[in-house]
């Protein structure tokens, strides 16, 4: 357990990641690289490697996979004092597979019922939680079950009351939801709740109705936002905010891409230590479509996010 105050708090299942040896259908892999996955440790990750104090809220099987992920957070040096080990429950993992030349690769899920989809709104330690100045959330965990959806609410709404920042990002994953029109509604109802928030342009035209990232923003921003960042991929991002207007960042290039997944989650690393640290918006979303970038040239969701040294030699 970390000994720093917290500055970050997030809940959300992680998932013990397996990455084929090789491209091609995942029949066809030999062996798998160990890795972890998960939207909110990744970001938990990101931000405590930039040295800032990082709770994790969630829960594990006492399974070998439980046993490495919690493992894992713990040599992060993440405050794990309030994740769950339940001997009855199991961990979720996945499978992912290999694209040469970038793209999206083939993902496999086993996740239902997971240990993370039993968190209740009583699990949450109010004290504990809003000690912290920030919460990040993201679309991911809400669509594990309808408790975990109360639970992020709830996180969501005692944060807001106590004053303190939150971040939204909603990373939809359709096929957790029971329809297009459930996730939408879901999505944009716990939006209502952040103030910053980090769509995709793709999840904002889903979530909108619009492809043009100033009325995404602007959908978000008459909702209750006072920043919204929306992601251009390799275009940089646009951004809203209620203290410096509007702008765009532009994207940082890219020797290769090895794979996508993960960069909306170090965006929003990028994008909230700056925040955290007194920096002003552009800066903050020019540090994130920075990690963002780096993210999509590495293997696994977490390899790509900086450590302060690196970030402070790309002078961000």
């Amino acid at each position: 357990m970390s000994n720093r105050p917290l500055d970050v708090v997030t809940f959300g299942e992680a998932m013990m990641l397996l990455v084929a040896d090789r491209p091609g259908p995942l029949e066809h892999a030999e062996s798998f690289v160990k890795r972890t996955a998960g939207a909110e440790t990744n970001v938990a990750i990101g931000l405590a490697r930039l040295g800032l104090g990082v709770g994790w809220v969630s829960r594990l099987g006492t399974d070998s996979m439980g046993r490495y992920l919690l493992a894992t957070m713990q040599r992060e040096g993440i405050d794990c004092s309030h994740v769950v080990c339940d001997a009855t429950q199991r961990t979720g993992f996945q499978f992912k597979g290999r694209v040469e030349g970038g793209g999206d690769p083939d993902i496999e899920y086993h996740r239902k019922g997971s240990a993370a989809s039993r968190i209740e709104p009583d699990d949450i330690d109010v004290a504990w939680l809003q000690s912290a100045r920030h919460l990040h959330a993201t679309g991911v965990f809400p669509a594990l079950s309808d408790n975990c959806r109360a639970t992020a609410l709830r996180s969501m709404q005692l944060m807001r009351k106590a004053g303190r920042s939150v971040s939204f990002d909603p990373n939809l994953r359709p096929t957790l939801w029971a329809s297009e029109q459930a996730m939408r509604d879901a999505i944009n109802e716990l939006a209502c709740h952040a103030d910053w928030v980090f769509p995709g342009i793709a999840e904002g035209q889903l979530l909108t109705g619009s492809d043009d990232p100033a009325k995404i923003a602007r959908f978000y921003r008459e909702r209750g936002a006072s920043l919204v960042v929306v992601k251009l991929g390799p275009d940089g991002a646009y951004y809203d905010s209620a203290t410096a207007g509007t702008g765009s960042v532009a994207g940082f290039p890219v020797k290769q891409v090895v794979d996508t997944v993960g960069a909306g989650d170090g965006f929003a690393v990028g994008v909230i230590s700056a925040l955290l640290a007194g920096r002003d918006v552009e800066a903050a979303v020019r540090r994130g479509a920075w990690i963002g970038a780096r993210a999509v040239q590495v293997l696994g969701d977490t390899e790509g996010l900086p450590s302060q040294a690196e970030l402070a030699e790309a002078g961000l």
